[in-house]
């Protein structure tokens, strides 16, 4: 008997399928600040979650959506009670909450995107973007032609700060006196306020798109005026075919399968996650490049961009195209041989931010406050 003994517990601890022997499941529950259709953040998680329940056949997940960044724990609960052994909060205003929460169910795994704080059950994750930003960046200066790039961004926090930043030193490393100008309109999801702030940096200029809002909202009301613009999160090349340039993808499913394989097999537990924080960019896979999958740049843009040149201090002269697919290229690999936060770099006030020759780390990207050169607006919590 001793085999089935053997085989019952690898079953358990999903490391092998035996037909005939039933699967423990394993039930996650995940909470969502948007509606799942917003077709930006949330619809992206929501699109992971139903890919790791496809790739883990031991796995039930639940939902929650359009939860109030105040009443976390209170969904939490509710999940709970659903039979939720595993617990991922979805945005960083829920980071307290989950904490909070955490510390009354120890027994309880969860884990926390966007944030910085963890627990002995509480884990941290990021799919980030600053570095397809920093690519978008480069394109945007290369389309401008007033030399005024328009950013909509959700909430100052450092996420979407670090964003811009990356977003700006791209802009300027093909066109140094383009400035990037930003318009805050303090939602994740407000199809409204996302086109009428776009409405705004048009009148004042800006003929070219970026931003954080959970919807197509700018990219559509760029493209009614025949203006390009980068998608964000979600594939929306469909939304504006012959104007977006390109944009941000993401596979949180790459984290949440690998993630969730490891507390099934018993490696994560609600007692070891203290120092557990995926912080997983291009050469992970967790992001990707375009505003469609598979399709990098569209191309519709390829011979415009093609057409600038510029010249660089380690590749030398190259068109802008080529420029974003050999940086694309360096930051992909597992060495990532160019980082878009590596000094020397001083804010908009002239401020020395990072040394030469260094990195910014981790830690201080997720603290990231100062604004990059470029950016014109209000910038809340300047240093």
């Amino acid at each position: 008997m001793r085999w089935l003994t053997f085989l019952v517990v690898l079953v358990l601890a999903g490391g092998l399928a035996v037909p005939g022997i039933a699967q423990q499941k394993l039930k996650a529950g995940f909470v969502y600040v948007g509606p799942i259709g917003d077709y930006g953040w949330t619809h992206a998680h929501d699109f992971a979650r139903k890919i790791a329940e496809k790739k883990l056949p031991w796995l039930e997940t639940i939902y929650v959506e359009k939860v109030p960044e105040g009443q976390t724990e209170s969904f939490i609960d509710k999940l709970i009670l659903q039979g939720a052994r595993v617990i991922f909060t979805t945005s960083f205003g829920f980071m307290d909450g989950t904490l909070a929460a955490a510390k009354r169910y120890p027994n309880h795994i969860f884990a926390h995107a966007s944030g910085f704080k963890r627990a002995p059950n509480v884990a941290t994750y990021m799919a980030d973007f600053y570095q397809v930003y920093y690519l978008n960046g480069l394109m945007a200066g290369a389309a401008t032609k007033s030399g005024k790039v328009g950013y909509v961004g959700a909430f100052p926090i450092p996420e979407v700060k670090r964003h811009m930043g990356a977003f700006a030193l791209g802009v300027r490393a093909v066109n140094p006196k383009a400035t990037v100008h930003v318009r805050w309109i303090y939602e994740w999801f407000n199809p409204t306020a996302a086109k009428e702030a776009t409405e705004a940096l048009i009148a004042e200029g800006a003929d070219v798109f970026a931003f954080t809002e959970d919807t197509p909202t700018v990219v559509q009301v760029a493209a009614k005026r025949g203006l390009p613009s980068f998608g964000h999160y979600s594939p929306m090349h469909k939304f504006a075919p012959k104007h977006m340039i390109s944009g941000q993808l993401v596979h949180w499913d790459k984290i949440y399968v690998d993630f969730l394989s490891k507390v099934y097999a018993g490696k994560y537990t609600a007692e070891n996650l203290a120092n557990v924080d995926y912080w997983w960019l291009l050469a992970e896979g967790a992001a990707e490049l375009g505003g469609e999958f598979g399709m990098p740049v569209n191309p519709e843009w390829k011979a415009r961009l093609q057409a600038v040149k510029v010249g660089t201090p380690d590749l030398g002269r190259l068109s802008v195209y080529d420029l974003v697919m050999k940086r694309l290229a360096q930051m992909s690999d597992p060495k990532v041989t160019f980082e878009p936060f590596t000094g020397p770099i001083k804010d908009r006030k002239g401020v020395l931010r990072v040394q030469s020759g260094k990195r910014m780390t981790v830690g201080e990207l997720n603290g990231m406050e100062w604004a990059a050169p470029g950016i014109v607006g209000p910038w809340p919590k300047e240093p």
